[in-house]
């Protein structure tokens, strides 16, 4: 049976258009007219400053979408704060924190040097953040600005990267990263629910770096809308980078699944691209699960999908880094399995990115 989010995705992301006297359509449309409408009043409500924005006394960097879903935005928000801190900046990354417990703001899911929250009260999304950024500190909660000030106050931040912001408008914000999917930047071309689009694409005004993600054959991309031709415009596509096996005790390259027989898992806002990645490396997939994004696991899960790929005859049970977080308290199923870790390897290249972003902060 398929799950919610699967049946809305054939709807956003149709192969064919939906004509508008689609059940799906007639249903969904007065929804998405009242979202478009209240979304287009808050918007004129802080473009004309009747809503105030906060400023925070250091330079905010948002990395977001339009879109519900995934395009990129976590491993993104690694890439630029590592990046940053690099460059010799003292970066914090603010979160909200989705699918976490925790309710206030302000949360330090890290210090920099250690983990200090699960993911059950902070979200996967910010544990596996604070993980993929040793000393950067990461801090969660729906209000930012309370998370921002935190972050300077206590740990000396010079730069705020927010995950997944865009529509968070409260906080001022010095540069705004925005991620389209290659392949299918606007889906249906519709507001929520009857389409993916949290915004409609003329709020890509706001951007100052467009990001292009996945990977998109030359024909695809000539046949996609134009966007935004007035800001820098890069593409970065996912790149796995190793596979971890018996809880970080061992370490293989990606070309270790080549001919494996692999029972594959997941609970991310797009398995398919997570599944096509295994066929990609050459893995021969005897069963794949998709579980709901940000899911949490329970033991009957693990005792399940254990059962089940031991009577496959599977090789290797593998999945993604984020959903890695979730399964530590499960410690001797996460022995048993392979975890997938990736990044996003920028076009034209990472210092380029890197060099924009500092001359758009020094602005």
């Amino acid at each position: 049976m398929k799950s919610l989010h699967t049946k809305l995705e054939s709807y956003w992301y149709p192969e064919g258009p939906l004509t508008p006297t689609h059940p799906f359509l007639i249903t969904m449309m007065p929804f998405s007219f009242t979202y478009g409408a209240i979304m287009a009043l808050r918007n004129q409500l802080y473009d004309r400053g009747i809503l105030r924005q906060v400023k925070l006394p250091c330079p905010v960097i948002s990395i977001g979408n339009i879109t519900a879903g995934g395009t990129g935005k976590t491993p993104m928000t690694v890439l630029t704060a590592n990046g940053l801190k690099a460059c010799g900046f003292h970066p914090a990354v603010l979160s909200r924190g989705y699918g976490g417990r925790l309710t206030t703001s302000g949360n330090v899911v890290s210090d920099g040097t250690s983990s200090l929250l699960s993911p059950e009260e902070a979200g996967d999304e910010p544990v596996l953040i604070a993980a993929a950024t040793p000393g950067i500190p990461v801090l969660t909660g729906p209000d930012r600005c309370v998370s921002g000030k935190l972050a300077i106050d206590k740990f000396g931040a010079d730069v705020l990267v927010l995950d997944d912001a865009f529509q968070h408008r409260r906080l001022f914000r010095d540069v705004n990263i925005v991620l389209l999917d290659e392949d299918r930047p606007f889906g249906n071309g519709r507001l929520l629910p009857a389409g993916p689009l949290r915004e409609p694409p003329s709020s890509l005004s706001r951007a100052n770096v467009l990001v292009k993600t996945g990977i998109s054959k030359e024909e695809n991309r000539r046949k996609q809308p134009a966007v935004h031709d007035s800001v820098p415009v890069f593409r970065a596509q996912y790149q796995p980078l190793e596979i971890i096996k018996g809880s970080f005790n061992q370490i293989l390259p990606p070309s270790a699944l080549q001919g494996k027989i692999i029972y594959g898992f997941t609970g991310i806002a797009t398995p398919d691209k997570f599944r096509a990645t295994l066929e990609e490396l050459g893995a021969k997939i005897i069963k794949f699960l998709a579980f709901p994004d940000h899911y949490f696991y329970k033991q009957a899960d693990v005792q399940a999908i254990t059962g089940e790929a031991k009577a496959l005859n599977a090789e290797m049970v593998i999945t993604t880094e984020k959903d890695g977080v979730k399964l530590l308290k499960f410690q001797d199923f996460y022995e048993t399995i392979v975890i997938m870790r990736v990044a996003l390897r920028m076009d034209p290249d990472e210092r380029t990115f890197l060099d924009t972003l500092i001359n758009l902060l020094k602005r």
